[in-house]
Order: C-alpha cells, then sequence, then structure tokens
C-alpha cells in the first residue's frame, strides 16, 4: 500500500491552509499514494484562542473541499483534525474521506492533552474541547487501519484495542512540541508499533517558529518490528511511502505476542 504524508505548515488563514492541503494531495495521488494523511489541526492554528473560530461542521468549506479532491483523484484521505462544531462543542476530529468523495469514518480525539511543564509548556485542550468517546477503525479495501489523534497515541489500550479489532496500520495525525517531541515521538510511534507489531504512520505539521505552538515536525513511518522506515525533518514536506503489508503477518509469526497475551491476569479491576 502507498501511504502519502503531508507535512504542511499550517498558517493563520483557513483558506490558504485548505489550498496547501489540496495542492499536497495532488502532488501526493500522482505520485502514486493510495491512502493521504494530513497534520492535526491543518486547518487551524494549534491554539485553544483559535479553535472557536475556526470550528466548522462536516459540511463545513475544509470537509466539503477534501470531498471533491479525493472523489476527484479517487484516494483516500485521513483529514488530519479540524476543530469540529457540534451542537454540544467542538472536538478534535478526524475525518476519514473514500475515493467516492463519502465520509466512512470520523475519530473525535480521546484524551485531551492537559500539560503542565513549568517553564517549559502549559496547554489544556480541555479549555475548549469536548473529548470523544469511541476508538474509530475504518477500511481500505480489505486493510483495515485504526485512527487516534496525537495525545491519544500515548494510551496503550487504545492501539490495543484497535489492534485487536483488526488494524494492521494505526494512524495518528500529531502536533508535539518542541518540549515532547524531542524526547518522547519517536519512542512513542516505535513502542505502538513494537506492541502492537503494526505499522505506525504519524502526520505533523511542520514546523514553525513563529507560531504560538511550535510543532515538533518529524512525521513518521514506523514497521511492525519497530523499524523507522521514514522519517521528515522540520520543514515542510510531503512523502509517498510504499509499505508491504505482508510484513504484519511475518512479524507475527516470527514472534507470536498476541497469540502469547494472557487477558485474563490483566483485569483492571480484580475482585
Amino acid at each position: 500500500m502507498n501511504l502519502g504524508i503531508c507535512q504542511m505548515k499550517v498558517v493563520n488563514k483557513k483558506e490558504e491552509n485548505i489550498k496547501k492541503a489540496e495542492n499536497m494531495i495532488r502532488k501526493l495521488a500522482e505520485e502514486g499514494s493510495e491512502t493521504i494523511i494530513l497534520p492535526e489541526m491543518f486547518n487551524c492554528p494549534y491554539d485553544n484562542s483559535r479553535f472557536q473560530e475556526y470550528a466548522e461542521t462536516q459540511d463545513g468549506p475544509t470537509i466539503t473541499r477534501l470531498k471533491e479532491v479525493a472523489k476527484e483523484l479517487k484516494v483516500h484521505i485521513i483529514a488530519g483534525s479540524i476543530p469540529e462544531k457540534t451542537g454540544e462543542g467542538i472536538y478534535n476530529t478526524s475525518f476519514i474521506i473514500n475515493p467516492e468523495g463519502d465520509i466512512i469514518g470520523r475519530h473525535r480525539k480521546i484524551h485531551l492533552f492537559n500539560i503542565n511543564i513549568p517553564g517549559k509548556i502549559t496547554f489544556r485542550e480541555s479549555d475548549t474541547l469536548l473529548a470523544g468517546e469511541n476508538p474509530t477503525i475504518i477500511k481500505v479495501g480489505n486493510v483495515k487501519i485504526g485512527v487516534g489523534i496525537c495525545y491519544d497515541i500515548r494510551f496503550p489500550e487504545l492501539s490495543r484495542i484497535m489492534t485487536l479489532k483488526g488494524a494492521s496500520i494505526l494512524a495518528f495525525p500529531g502536533a508535539f512540541n518542541m518540549v515532547t517531541g524531542p524526547a518522547h515521538w519517536k519512542t512513542l510511534i516505535r513502542a505502538r508499533a513494537i506492541d502492537n507489531q503494526v505499522f505506525v504512520v504519524a502526520a505533523s505539521p511542520a514546523r514553525d517558529k513563529k507560531a504560538e505552538y511550535v510543532a515538533y515536525g518529524h512525521s513518521m513511518v514506523a514497521d511492525p518490528w519497530g523499524s523507522i522506515i521514514y522519517e521528515a525533518g522540520a520543514d515542510e514536506t510531503i512523502k509517498n511511502v510504499e509499505i508491504d503489508l505482508s510484513q504484519v503477518e511475518n512479524v507475527r509469526r516470527r514472534l507470536p505476542l498476541l497469540e502469547n497475551r494472557r487477558p485474563e491476569i490483566y483485569d483492571e479491576h480484580p475482585h
């Protein structure tokens, strides 16, 4: 399968961001990408003060445009995430669109990023966003892809649930920052790949040192053995990454981790 990764620089202008995403998707489709992944908050600066003004429904300009592009180019798009406007409030949501231009999945970020590292960074998504409740798995042909957003990658339970439901690829649009990125990003991506013997694809915005929130970049793909098969730098870039899905079976046959589990003793609520 050919996965396209868009590491795009997000600016404080929605129309420009949508256009940038579209241009990157077009280039990747030309290069043969079949499933294309955008970063977290690709249409909106990652900043609590912006989510309200940028929020829109799935019928808003961002997703409407991407549905047209997916249909025209005959690709699947995992549309990073946008601030999704609903009756109850705003979610950090990834819409997944198929080559017919239909929405086939919607992941609302389950774990909200509330962090306080004194002197380094403080950010509270829960001040402006609501938390999703459901793991999300979509099908591309007969391949199942689990979708999480950024902070979701830190919770191994979620990746394990998606794997046990048949996902062989886990996709995480994410915007780690300059404190957590260098410390944990690569390790978490490799760990989830090794834990679950799946491909893990993580798409970050490009780094913009002038932004309120500076993203780490380094979009990457890890294989089921935990090897990094692609890693971007900090700057804006696109990449088509060919993955060999037979690796999932091969690794699991050699090292039958999932078969060797003993769920009966993992009960978190022992009597």
